[in-house]
Formats: structure tokens, C-alpha cells, sequence
């Protein structure tokens, strides 16, 4: 199964130090991390009330960034298109379209034919894969109208794909990444619970419950699922890095240094390196 990409909280941990340590003594936050509670031990149920795009208006903008030769293929393909009847050579001609939008840059048209494609095959990888496109490019977007489009689009690929296997874990994550980034926390929250109650090692979604739980006061509960996570991948640096926080917080200095310590073994750059050093000092 592909690694799914979390909106949520999936930073790359040696960026992350790069970032926001500097010369701060404060180890570095989860920058896109869930939305926090409004009360430690509570978890927001909002929606994002931002209107969509529409994709009439995406594809417009589009169009206005080809180059002749991009413009004059697509051109012909959607000549070629519109001849076609026979659905199964329709889901080949939207496969060749969307690749020539990848290719040109424009990644939202070219999910919507992929997207197209994956709907008539009634393929429950391609709809994955076509959900995942999108949702690995909403941070992308130029506008958050585009980037609720983007979602929209990504959640339908997901909920069709479920609708072809309920247990489908990929489809279950980036469904429950699009309502965590929207602000439906608990609904997120309810998918999460799902997959670890059929697979509790599952790292994706207890890493994504155990950054909710750290973002709500839970810290207790982020720790278990972190825990988890080190069982089955033992230097899984994401989890290390949070326990070291999560210890900190709750002013166990000598835990949270051990993992900060366990996070410095899985880092290669040297600044990186001595920032971790410089910060397990401060707390001695």
C-alpha cells in the first residue's frame, strides 16, 4: 500500500528541526499539525466554510497557462474524445489527456481526468491513486476555494473506492486526512479508530491519532499511540520526535532527553545535529 501523504501533520522531521529550532531553546512544533481543541481534552467538530472552485473556472485558468504545443495537443485529444461512445476507450483517451496536464503543471485538471478515467473503469486502485493525486497537491493550490475543489474531489475518490472495498485502509486514511484538515475532526477521528480497531499496528493512522491527541492535551493517549508505532518501526523518527516533546511537556526531563537523544542517532546533518544537542543541554 503507498505510504499516504498526511496534510495533516506530515512534515519532513529533519525539516522541521531546520526550521524552527534556529536559536530557540523550544523544540520545533508540528507546523501543520490538526486543528487544536478549543479546551485541552476536547476536539473541534468546525467545517471549513470556504466555497469551492468550480472546475469550469480551474479549467479556464488552465488553458490560459499552456504552450501552443500543450494547447494543440489537448486540442486534439478532446476532438478525438468527443467521437468516442464506447466507454472502456473513453477511460484510455482521459488517461492520455491527464497525462498531458501533469505534464504542463496543471495537476488539478489533470486529477479531474484521472479522476474520470478511474470512475469509468470503476477501479478501486485508480480511484485511490486519483484521490491521493489530489490530496498530495491541495498545499499546491493557489487559493483555498481551489483547495477545497481539490478536496472534494479527493474525498469522492475515496468514498467510491470504499464503496468497492469497506476495509480499503488507503482510501479510509486520505478520507480521514480530508476531514481532519476541513476542521471535522471527530469524523476523521471515527475512520482512525476503525482502522486500528481491525489493524492496531497501523502507523499511519496511529500517528495521525497520536498528533490529535498531542494537539488536544491528550498526552497520555499521544503516548500510547506513539509507542505503538516504535514497536513495529523502531526508528521511526516522527514518533520519536514527539515523545521527546510530549515528555518535555509534561516536565520529565530525563525521558524526554533519552528520545531526544534517540532522534539525534537517526540524523545525518550536522546542523540538525548540533541544534539537538544545544536543546537536550538547556534541559540538563
Amino acid at each position: 500500500m503507498r505510504k499516504v501523504q498526511y496534510i495533516a501533520i506530515a512534515v519532513a522531521i529533519i525539516l522541521i528541526a531546520l526550521l524552527y529550532w534556529g536559536g530557540n531553546t523550544t523544540p520545533p512544533a508540528k507546523n501543520n499539525a490538526p486543528v487544536a481543541s478549543t479546551k485541552p481534552g476536547e476536539m473541534s467538530s468546525g467545517s471549513n466554510t470556504v466555497k469551492p472552485a468550480s472546475f469550469d473556472s480551474i479549467l479556464s485558468a488552465s488553458r490560459l497557462q499552456l504552450t501552443p504545443q500543450a494547447a494543440n495537443e489537448i486540442k486534439t485529444i478532446e476532438n478525438e474524445l468527443s467521437a468516442i461512445h464506447d466507454s472502456s476507450r473513453m477511460a484510455e483517451v482521459f488517461i492520455r489527456l491527464a497525462k498531458v496536464w501533469e505534464k504542463s503543471k496543471q495537476y488539478p485538471v489533470a486529477g479531474f481526468y484521472s479522476e474520470k478515467a478511474a470512475k469509468l473503469e470503476n477501479s478501486e486502485k485508480m480511484l485511490n491513486f486519483a484521490g491521493q493525486f489530489f490530496l498530495d497537491r491541495v498545499s499546491e493550490a493557489g487559493s483555498e476555494s481551489v483547495q477545497q475543489w481539490e478536496m472534494d474531489q479527493a474525498a469522492g475518490c475515496f468514498q467510491r473506492s470504499l464503496e468497492l472495498d469497506k476495509n480499503n485502509d488507503t482510501a479510509s486514511l486520505g478520507l480521514a486526512n480530508i476531514y481532519v484538515n476541513r476542521g471535522e475532526i471527530m469524523k476523521g477521528v471515527g475512520i482512525l479508530r476503525e482502522i486500528t480497531q481491525r489493524k492496531p499496528d497501523n502507523i499511519p493512522a496511529n500517528m495521525m491519532l497520536g498528533a490529535l491527541s498531542v494537539q488536544s492535551g491528550q498526552l497520555d493517549k499521544a503516548i500510547g499511540r506513539f509507542e505503538t508505532i516504535l514497536k513495529v518501526e523502531p526508528e521511526n523518527s516522527d514518533a520519536i520526535l514527539y515523545l521527546a516533546e510530549i515528555y518535555e511537556k509534561k516536565a520529565e526531563k530525563e525521558k524526554a532527553i533519552e528520545y531526544y537523544k534517540k532522534f539525534k542517532q537517526q540524523v545525518k546533518d550536522p546542523e540538525v545535529i548540533r541544534k539537538v544537542d544545544e536543546h537536550i543541554n538547556s534541559l540538563k
